[in-house]
């Protein structure tokens, strides 16, 4: 571990301190890093790059035409990289989402806007829902009554289905990606993600049936196989190990999801064995999969040795050897 608390990469240090050492905020290496990372590293190269008024590149285009360089997807980097929510520059991005993307009426997130300028109810995604939602719950909004909105919307809406029956009718139910007969993983997976961060003490009846029939869902399909032909990988892509992973997956996003609801199961062992497997002897992970090229700033180096991947790693498969 203490490769992942070198000062180079000041938000692996961050994280690794407070997520898997649990240092608490007032330590002074927490407090070190905290500042780092604002000052060096990745998150200042993305602030150096944001408009004025809260957004990336192009105003009206926050997902789709600027994907990967657009504001929705900063935003969620910077979640990921454990960046200062109470940072001013970043507050206007949360807002610029919250007044664009969000609906307004429903709580979902869109990705385009409508023309009264809140986000379009026609164009509200689960996955984008899902990952905006635990996005702002980290940079500090997971108080905010429009926060709760959005868990409202994932747990009224958000399906399951196994490829036993279509989908419902009418709204939200339309784009066949994400609603289609087997329900999109990625949505559910992104809700699954938000969910998460409702402590247990708070959460709704509804939010624990969501997580439940979430975790159900994943554990159906021993978290990267068909269920319907269970001796086949469902999607290579998942088995890839990457950071950051925006609105795709890997086995070990599954499984730390899993475990960090309480859930144990031999349904995973087939993903966490694949996980192991792909540590080296100097006890490291590769980065397998990436978004270099297409994103603002790269990050890391792809089939070399991660901070990033070696760091959910440890998150996530030291809680699972833990508890077996």
């Amino acid at each position: 571990m203490g490769w992942l608390l070198e000062r180079d990469n000041p938000s692996v240090r961050y994280r690794t301190l407070t997520e898997l050492l649990g240092r608490p905020p007032e330590n002074s290496d927490v407090l070190e890093a905290k500042s780092a990372m604002m000052a060096s590293g990745i998150i200042p190269k993305i602030l150096a790059k944001q408009h004025p008024e809260g957004y990336w590149l192009d105003r009206q285009n926050f997902y789709v035409k600027a994907k990967y360089r657009g504001t929705v997807w900063q935003v969620i980097l910077l979640a990921e990289l454990g960046a200062d929510g109470n940072d001013r520059r970043i507050r206007s991005a949360c807002e610029y989402l919250l007044e664009h993307s969000q609906n307004k009426k429903t709580g979902g997130f869109a990705y385009r806007s409508s023309a009264s300028g809140d986000g379009d109810k026609d164009a509200i995604i689960p996955c984008l829902t899902g990952n905006l939602t635990w996005s702002l719950i980290r940079l500090g909004y997971g108080q905010d009554p429009r926060i709760s909105k959005a868990l409202d919307w994932m747990i009224r809406y958000q399906r399951f289905d196994d490829g036993e029956a279509g989908p419902p009718s009418g709204w939200p139910y339309r784009l066949e990606k994400c609603w289609g007969r087997h329900t999109c993983m990625m949505g559910i997976v992104k809700c699954f993600k938000a969910l998460s961060e409702i402590t247990p003490e708070k959460r709704s009846a509804g939010a624990r049936s969501a997580i439940r029939k979430a975790a159900n869902f994943l554990l159906k399909h021993r978290l990267f196989m068909r269920s319907h032909s269970p001796n086949v990988i469902a999607n290579p892509n998942w088995i890839c190990l990457g950071f950051p992973l925006f609105w795709t997956t890997d086995v070990l996003e599954l499984i730390w999801l899993l475990v960090k609801n309480g859930f144990r199961d031999r349904r995973m062992d087939a993903a966490v064995e694949l996980a192991f497997s792909k540590q080296s002897q100097d006890g490291r992970w590769p980065l397998e999969k990436t978004f270099n090229g297409r994103m603002l700033t790269n990050i890391e180096v792809k089939n070399r040795p991660s901070k990033w991947i070696t760091w959910r790693a440890w998150q996530a498969l030291q809680v699972y050897s833990e508890s077996v």
